[in-house]
């Protein structure tokens, strides 16, 4: 049993009539989350993670010290806080009880797992990997994943012979019987039959098991999707939480847009502006380690992304960038004689969209060291209200840094 990780009964989850802050990206991802999550949990209760795995990465500074997250809350780090991660997660122990430990050793805070979550283990990770080879072997190109075992995890679970947390911590042998089907729902190739034969029949590496928007995988640019459910309705789902329990729901968004790995991205910038754009907001991925791509912000994919979520305020990050003389913004896309107003969802035909921009002047002052609104440059401060006027969501909180210092309350 250990000290940072136990059993928790989702029975406990919070009665209904209290309400659930929601916080979701509204673009490719990497639009600053969890600096989001650590600020509202300093007035909370409890924080959740309802969805995804440890392909995710979040990254929060607080007194000067950096944390990087990837299984647990990022709201942790307030050590009042009570952090569950819900049935919608896919957890990979080995990786939780390393994370738990390491913020453990800095002072936070407790995290409680609940019993549905499924279980991702070694041998999804290594098909996973093997999947990727196989794609790019064929297709001569890969989904670009993480390859930390999401995807065939969450393969498992919809196919019902997946492998929960509850199961781990219940009868050992029916466990053992249980996890025979697991392993015979992938068609492995030679190179992982030591690897799953070793799953089966080793005892220490049993042992060491018993101790995770707009990438959506219905509404996004399939194939080059994620594996969950990454929007409002995911929630509910994640957590066992019924939809009136639902309060506000903040949709995080950056002043550009990024994307990692492959897939469409209309505005993407492959020039001298997405390098600019990567070195001054030090677009690296804290799972992979890889360069995001960069272009202009795409008002049509976060226009989407509130048709689905229905944001009642936006979280607007990277101001900072004070060295752009101009900002392009797309409000549209175009093909041929046919102009689009909406996302579509389609790989092939964003491919091929012309992007429709319009011109916004910049501001080359810094902005770092604001604290309020009117302290911002005229031009950033124009910037955010066009965002807002475009969508139809108000923009509530500003950032202009790392650390909670640097986020401007606007209401």
């Amino acid at each position: 049993k250990s000290k940072t990780i136990y059993y928790f009964n989702p029975g406990s989850l919070p009665p209904i009539g209290n309400r659930v802050t929601v916080v979701l990206g509204a673009q490719w991802g990497d639009e600053g989350k969890g600096k989001v999550v650590d600020l509202l949990a300093q007035d909370a209760d409890m924080v959740c993670r309802c969805q995804g795995g440890n392909n995710a990465g979040h990254t929060v500074v607080v007194d000067s010290v950096e944390y990087d997250f990837h299984l647990l809350p990022s709201g942790i780090i307030n050590p009042k806080v009570t952090a569950f991660i819900g049935n919608g997660v896919v957890i990979h122990l080995p990786g939780l009880f390393e994370e738990a430990e390491k913020n453990k050793g800095k002072g936070k805070g407790d995290v409680c797992p609940l019993s549905p979550s499924s279980a991702v283990f070694d041998f999804h990770q290594a098909v996973d990997g093997v999947q990727e080879q196989q794609r790019q072997e064929q297709a001569g190109k890969n989904l670009g994943t993480t390859k930390k075992g999401i995807g065939p995890v969450y393969s498992a679970k919809a196919a019902r012979s997946g492998l929960r947390i509850c199961d781990l911590l219940a009868d050992f042998t029916q466990f053992s019987e249980r996890s025979v089907p697991a392993l015979q729902d992938f068609t492995f190739p030679p190179q992982l039959e030591q690897c799953c034969d070793g799953f089966l029949t080793t005892e220490n590496n049993i042992g060491y098991m018993h101790i995770y928007v707009c990438i959506l995988f219905f509404a996004g640019t399939y194939p080059f999707v994620t594996s969950s459910n990454c929007t409002v309705g995911g929630v509910c789902t994640g957590l066992g939480m019924p939809p009136q329990n639902v309060g506000e729901v903040y949709g995080v968004v950056k002043a550009y847009t990024t994307r990692v790995g492959i897939g469409a991205f209309p505005s993407e910038q492959s020039n001298e502006i997405g390098e600019l754009l990567q070195n001054r907001g030090k677009e690296i991925g804290v799972t992979t380690g890889r360069k995001r791509r960069c272009g202009w912000l795409d008002l049509v994919l976060i226009k989407y992304a509130h048709m689905i979520n229905g944001f009642t305020a936006y979280v607007f990050f990277s101001v900072f960038l004070s060295v752009l003389a101009f900002f392009f913004k797309c409000e549209s896309y175009k093909k041929k004689y046919l102009i689009y107003f909406s996302f579509i969802p389609n790989q092939e035909v964003l491919q091929r969209v012309e992007v429709q921009y319009e011109t916004l002047p910049g501001w080359k002052s810094d902005t770092s060291a604001a604290r309020s609104f009117a302290e911002l440059p005229e031009n950033a401060q124009q910037y955010v209200r066009f965002v807002e006027e475009h969508v139809g969501v108000p923009v509530k909180w500003i950032g202009v840094g790392k650390s909670r210092e640097s986020m401007i309350q606007l209401f």
